[in-house]
């Protein structure tokens, strides 16, 4: 798994497999959030699917789906209600982990100042650079 810190509460990783949740479970991940809608891709395990097998290692699992760069206010706010209810730490995913970085950063905006959410999500290997004005003007 390549699992990258984002903050104290969200980790961003790209798909992972059903096998892990019973590693990320063994590593402290209390929840797990999928960003990936069903079917995008060939032989990925579906929602139902991981969260069958986090709920069966204990962890809480929310699915919101986003495709490319269409982050509407109500995945960011379904994003940030996911952060501020589910227990931590928690693990998000998606095909790469840039739209779970995007929407954390999103999830985020006003609450951290843009260039401080940029520089994380860079050391994290993520670039949120074009989010910026969005990121500025504060909640979605």
């Amino acid at each position: 798994m390549d699992i990258r810190k984002l903050d104290d509460r969200l980790d961003a990783s790209p798909q992972i497999a059903l096998e892990d949740l019973k590693a990320l479970a063994g590593l402290g991940y209390r929840s797990v959030i999928s960003n990936r809608p069903d079917d995008e891709e060939p032989g990925q395990p579906s929602a139902a699917e991981v969260r069958a097998a986090a709920e069966a290692e204990g962890l809480a699992f929310r699915h919101i789906p986003v495709t490319g760069g269409n982050m509407g206010p109500e995945a960011v706010t379904a994003m940030r209600a996911a952060l501020d209810e589910l227990p931590g730490p928690v693990l998000g995913f998606c095909r790469s982990g840039t739209r779970t970085t995007c929407l954390w950063g999103l999830a985020n905006a006003g609450q951290r100042p843009a260039e401080a959410l940029i520089e994380t999500a860079r050391a994290a290997g993520y670039d949120l650079s074009p989010l910026k004005p969005r990121l500025e003007r504060g909640p979605a």
